[in-house]
């Protein structure tokens, strides 16, 4: 039996004091929080997620697409809706340590994430970069992982800002679908 939709709020005892705020729960983000799934150590061996990514199916690894030397795969934790990473099949922390090869596909496929984005989502920007080492902010110091961030004019709104929440619209698997159909393919 279905629970009796309202626009009510619920009071919930011992959830604190009572105010006017709704609560948009995210569990998923909970994983993020305690460190779940991040690498033991530094080595490839360490339970490094890049690493162990391609061993799987696109679908189940979210990856959009694979090159010779890179792929690009969905952020699980991202800033917006289409945040994805080029990422080195190789097991390096430092861009430095990118062969010319390795840097030239991580340029392109940097070049075909933004073309796919535009097409799947519209995105009037983006942010693109990368944090190298720990103290810059990588959350996985140990393999080199470079950020796509698509961006919309007016999407700094107010639930970021003031409520310290994201809201995503769609479901990973969806934006991986929709991403890996909109990908430039060469000679087409």
């Amino acid at each position: 039996m279905l629970a009796r939709m309202t626009s009510e709020p619920e009071q919930q005892i011992g959830v604190g004091t009572p105010d006017a705020f709704q609560r948009l729960w995210t569990p998923h983000r909970m994983a993020y929080i305690q460190g779940e799934n991040k690498p033991t150590g530094p080595g490839a061996g360490d339970g490094c997620p890049f690493c162990s990514i391609p061993e799987k199916s696109d679908e189940d690894g979210l990856i959009i697409a694979r090159g010779d030397s890179v792929y690009a795969v969905l952020n699980l934790y991202p800033y917006t809706g289409g945040h994805l990473m080029v990422v080195p099949f190789r097991h390096i922390a430092d861009y430095t340590e990118l062969t010319a090869e390795e840097t030239v596909e991580l340029a392109e496929y940097t070049k075909a994430a933004m073309t796919a984005l535009r097409t799947a989502s519209g995105a009037h920007g983006f942010n693109i970069g990368m944090n190298q080492g720990t103290v810059a902010g990588a959350g996985i110091a140990a393999h080199l992982h470079q950020h796509v961030v698509p961006r919309w004019g007016g999407d700094t709104n107010f639930m970021p800002v003031i409520g310290r929440t994201k809201v995503l619209p769609q479901l990973l698997a969806d934006t991986r679908r929709l991403l890996a159909d909109a990908w430039p393919r060469p000679g087409v």
